[in-house]
């Protein structure tokens, strides 16, 4: 039919420009915050493409859903402006008609954030945990680049090395300074590594010098070793057991019905059934007077997508702190929603059309 293939059509086009425009703002954005961990050495700096794409795609089922529902409302929106739906609704085409063609122009859309959220969404989280956690791993010592200064991860002591050697965990020249409450000390070594015992990692020195200052009484000490161990790191290293549940795979998170699991489906389905409700919502938010030149139903729209994705936000904290099931948040939240659409549609077709700053016009 001329009505769905014209239709669909000006929608794809529409999604596609959108996404591209979307996506390129997000990655920008990714690829700033991720030089900046790298800067701050939260993440080694070799893996900053690597983390970048885990990152984009955690992020792209949201990224998809939003380009579709601005797709939408643009495009119904131009179709208000330009006087087509008028021609539309007095050929007998209701509002109601349009959702057919949005719906078969949007399921391989919805297909994809089905399997993001689903399946590549814990995968993506967990393999960008195992970088953090790999570059976590490696000691202080491990991270300092020779010739330059470099502060420890709890801001207590300041590493600097002149000459790494070969091995990943051995060095040449150490110079460790260290600030406490009680006092400040300055070791020096001609070389340092590190060890580990049970949980917790030593840097060992050997062949040097230690300065100590007394911050109560001012006394000044100098000692000098040829073996020396400084606790470099005290925490446990977090295991690949001791998972988050955004790490979790869907059929795990299924088996394990605690709160936290429970929390993380109600916005993993959230997501999903949120993208399939945004179809109906940006049929019935895209109606515009054709008289004013105005974008208040964008405006209104993107509105609409800030509450929405913050309910879905909330739904999820109240299913972690036990408030409501995961049934019940789906459906007053999800349900809800649906309502709505559906009710707007519907309104679009027989009720009264508000519109902002103009007088109200039947449709």
């Amino acid at each position: 039919m001329l009505f769905d293939s014209t239709l669909r059509k000006e929608l794809a086009r529409g999604f596609g420009a959108t996404l591209v425009v979307i996506l390129t703002i997000v990655i920008t954005m990714m690829l700033i915050r991720t030089l900046g961990l790298a800067a701050n050495g939260a993440v080694a700096p070799a893996d900053v493409v690597l983390l970048m794409g885990y990152t984009a795609l955690s992020h792209l089922p949201t990224i998809l859903a939003l380009s579709l529902f601005i797709a939408i409302v643009v495009t119904l929106g131009r179709m208000y402006r330009d006087s087509e739906m008028a021609i539309w609704f007095s050929s007998g085409v209701g509002l109601v008609r349009f959702v057919v063609p949005v719906l078969r122009m949007a399921w391989p859309v919805l297909l994809v954030v089905a399997v993001l959220v689903l399946l590549v969404w814990p995968w993506g989280n967990r393999s960008s945990a195992e970088l953090r956690d790999r570059y976590e791993q490696r000691s202080d010592l491990s991270r300092v680049t020779p010739g330059v200064f470099q502060t420890s991860r709890d801001g207590s002591r300041v590493f600097f090395v002149d000459k790494a050697s070969d091995e990943a965990m051995n060095a040449r020249g150490v110079f460790v300074l260290s600030n406490a409450a009680s006092g400040e000390s300055l070791t020096s070594a001609r070389g340092g590594q590190i060890s580990v015992i049970g949980d917790d990692r030593f840097l060992v020195l050997e062949r040097g010098q230690r300065a100590q200052v007394d911050r109560a009484s001012g006394e000044h000490t100098l000692a000098s070793f040829q073996r020396y161990q400084i606790l470099a790191d005290e925490s446990n290293v977090r295991r690949a057991a001791a998972r988050a549940p955004r790490t979790m795979p869907t059929l795990d998170l299924l088996l394990e019905p605690n709160a936290k699991n429970q929390a993380e489906l109600a916005w993993r389905f959230g997501l999903l059934i949120g993208a399939i409700n945004l179809l109906l919502l940006g049929v019935g938010l895209a109606a515009i007077n054709p008289r004013r030149a105005t974008n208040w139903n964008l405006l209104f729209a993107l509105l609409g997508f800030v509450v929405y994705y913050n309910l879905i936000n909330l739904s999820q904290a109240w299913v972690a702190g036990s408030r409501l099931a995961l049934g019940p948040a789906l459906a007053m939240i999800h349900g809800g929603a649906l309502v709505f659409g559906l009710t707007l549609i519907w309104w679009r077709d027989h009720g009264t059309v508000w519109r902002p700053f103009g007088r109200a016009t039947s449709p």
